[in-house]
């Protein structure tokens, strides 16, 4: 069947309880559903800084702090003053050891020429038990400056050879509408894709229905044809 090699290589690290599409916000909510307050948080890649209006919506009192390079794309349509942010060099975090709750980084690694020193920072700057959370491509066409896709594979590959547990990966939206809508000149009828199940991720469902796959079975399907994947790490 196909995605049984997904399975086969990944495990429980896809997730059996339903096969819903997610983005990367799907991590603050889990990270929170405990009740939690005053998490020391850090995001990875925080472009315009966006992401402190959804920690600050679940927890007041979060200790936030946006790390970018000085110049990127997303860095110069900054325009907020509410929040801290650092410059980094795009491999060490100008973070202490084991000082964050939470490192999230949406959308950013395809982005990181270094990935694998930069993910061995971010473990280090992780408290035990700290969350490496987030989202990044797979089948997305270029963007942005993007310099890799990943596999959900190869991203685990190198999240454990940082010493980090990966616990979860779910898809995003499919590759084949990111595709499609590159395309097409990127027209604004596609931004809803991105809230609701997309195209093939629907036509996936149905298939899994008719098919009688179990969720994990589904997830594993529409990991292997997403154009973004989430994944969620921790530090043992």
């Amino acid at each position: 069947m196909l995605g049984d090699d997904v399975i086969e290589l990944l495990g429980e690290r896809v997730p059996a309880d339903h096969p819903r599409q997610v983005a990367a916000e799907h991590w603050i909510e889990r990270f929170y559903a405990d009740g939690r307050r005053g998490a020391r948080v850090l995001d990875l890649g925080c472009g315009t800084g966006g992401s402190v209006d959804l920690f600050r919506r679940h927890d007041p009192q979060v200790e936030w702090l946006g790390v970018d390079l000085e110049r990127s794309p997303e860095v110069a349509e900054r325009t907020r003053t509410d929040a801290e942010f650092r410059t980094f060099d795009g491999t060490s975090i100008p973070a202490p050891d084991a000082s964050q709750d939470l490192v999230f980084c949406k959308q950013v690694l395809e982005h990181v020429r270094a990935p694998e020193p930069l993910l061995r920072d971010a473990a280090r700057v992780l408290r035990p038990g700290g969350w490496l959370a987030g989202s990044t491509s797979q089948l997305e066409p270029f963007h942005s400056l993007s310099v890799w896709n990943y596999t959900p594979y190869g991203l685990t590959l190198l999240l454990e050879d940082a010493g980090l547990r990966v616990r979860e990966l779910r898809p995003c939206i499919d590759g084949l509408t990111l595709v499609t809508q590159r395309g097409m000149g990127m027209p604004r009828l596609f931004d809803r894709w991105w809230h609701y199940e997309s195209p093939l991720n629907r036509f996936t469902n149905l298939f899994g229905r008719a098919a009688r796959l179990d969720a994990r079975q589904v997830n594993a399907i529409k990991l292997l044809l997403c154009g973004q994947f989430c994944f969620w790490a921790e530090k043992p």
